[in-house]
């Protein structure tokens, strides 16, 4: 180490990091397709058929992204042993925290008793994992011991209900993970990008000024081009799958569990194909009964895969994620 590392006080080497403890906040309204067909002029069957969704969670009025977020987070720091005075850093993905500032994670830090630094990121449905890569790093290079990470959404907010592309998808939830330092790799590397040529596939309707100068001003909703989205990601998604497992050092055999970004059954299904998964690698398949709660489906389907006994500790999960932008990030764990 130089003179001058050893003044700005740096350390001289990394360190491993791991996910310690998962948590999770269900949306309580359960909304069957059949709460929904006659808004869009669709069926029950179109829309399993189309996505693979049976129902979804929407949050009530008091499951606002603070609250989910904190009742998320509560659980993951019980997982983990940890205590939120432990916390160094707070981060929250999330597109629905309708504020543009602050950012919600100061507010959930200060709820779990944490005066943690706290910043919200913005990358859709693949902020959870972009929030893992980052708190990884931070743990790793030694600028934070502990990281909460949130993935929260409060999606129904900003859904237009006859919108036959996005109705019956996005959906409400919270999920968290703590992440800190481990004595053996827990985190592997990061693939992460963005395709900025499909930047209007998955985007916000409106301008927020448009939004102000209309005599009749409404909520900014999303729009989707459904086919182009599906095209790119069944496309996309599989190569970075594969990319992560080479930068991993491992290979789909080594694989116990596959954790894709909750858009689409069908996406799904061809990302498994297209990837050669073994039989033994279990597939999170959330979406069915919880939709698509873009940052928060990767942590929800993690921990219900815990949950249910499907995933246990010590396994390689490999976790990947794309959305809006379009972002997309992918990394493979250990279970907790």
């Amino acid at each position: 180490m130089t003179a001058d590392a050893r003044e700005l006080g740096q350390t001289e080497t990394l360190r491993h990091s791991a996910v310690l403890g998962l948590g999770h906040h269900r949306a309580s309204r359960v909304v069957p397709n059949s709460e929904i067909v006659d808004a869009i002029d669709s069926s029950d069957e179109w829309i399993q058929q189309r996505s693979g969704i049976i129902e979804r969670r929407w949050a009530t009025p008091e499951e606002t992204v603070q609250m989910m977020s904190v009742s998320a987070a509560r659980e993951a720091l019980e997982d983990a042993g940890i205590q939120p005075g432990q916390l160094d850093c707070v981060i929250v993905a999330t597109v629905s925290h309708l504020m543009q500032t602050p950012s919600v994670a100061t507010a959930v830090a200060h709820e779990l008793g944490s005066t943690a630094a706290a910043f919200d990121i913005s990358a859709a449905c693949a902020g959870f994992c972009h929030g893992i890569a980052l708190a990884s790093d931070l743990v790793r290079a030694g600028s934070a011991t502990h990281v909460l990470v949130v993935g929260v959404e409060r999606l129904s907010d900003i859904t237009d209900p006859t919108d036959r592309g996005t109705a019956f998808i996005f959906a409400d939830g919270a999920g968290a993970a703590v992440v800190g330092p481990s004595d053996v790799a827990g985190i592997g590397p990061v693939v992460w990008g963005s395709d900025g040529e499909q930047y209007d596939l998955i985007r916000q309707r409106e301008d927020w000024r448009d939004v102000v100068a209309s005599p009749s001003p409404r909520m900014p909703h999303l729009v989707m081009q459904g086919r182009e989205v599906f095209r790119w990601a069944a496309f996309t998604m599989a190569k970075i799958a594969d990319e992560t497992l080479a930068r991993t050092g491992i290979t789909t055999e080594d694989l116990d569990v596959f954790v894709p970004h909750q858009a689409n059954m069908r996406i799904t299904d061809a990302m498994v194909r297209a990837m050669k998964l073994p039989d033994h690698v279990t597939v999170a398949r959330d979406i069915a009964h919880q939709g698509n709660a873009s940052a928060a489906s990767v942590p929800l389907a993690l921990r219900q895969l815990v949950l249910d006994g499907e995933a246990h500790s010590g396994d390689l999960a490999l976790l990947i994620a794309f959305g809006a932008g379009l972002s997309y990030a992918a990394q493979v764990i250990r279970v907790p």
